[in-house]
């Protein structure tokens, strides 16, 4: 089966991470699946339209626990990966065709501060002096 490679840049979560692990070959494997948006821009002056598009993502192994980590809703990222069609059976004995998109690679865009701003947001505590 053929994989498209796919990147998604300037792109912002619309939700946390969420984090799983799942039986891998090996024992537990780190799985995390994110949803991020990127918005672009046709057009000019009162034509100017703007295109959003969310794609759902799955990571493995340490670049799930890393995301989990240190990403949270709104966080800035740039996604490099790979599409493939998936084709199963439902319930009722459908074909069923689906995309699913899996990271390999993930550039974190905000800086250290904007990152402990959103988590003491979303937390109401600061970790910084913990982690020092």
């Amino acid at each position: 089966m053929a994989h498209v490679h796919i990147i998604q840049r300037n792109a912002h979560l619309a939700s946390a991470v969420q984090l799983d692990h799942v039986k891998g070959h090996d024992g537990p494997i780190a799985r995390a699946v994110l949803t991020a948006i990127s918005n672009q821009y046709r057009g000019s002056g009162a034509e100017r339209q703007q295109m959003t598009t969310a794609i759902r993502w799955t990571l493995w192994g340490p670049l799930a626990e890393n995301a989990a980590a240190y990403l949270d809703k709104g966080s800035h990222v740039n996604l490099v990966g790979w599409v493939r069609n998936d084709i199963y059976q439902d319930g009722d004995g459908r074909e069923v065709h689906g995309l699913s998109f899996t990271a390999e690679e993930v550039d974190f865009l905000d800086s250290r501060a904007q990152a402990q701003e959103r988590q003491v947001r979303r937390t109401g505590r600061d970790t910084t002096a913990a982690q020092r």
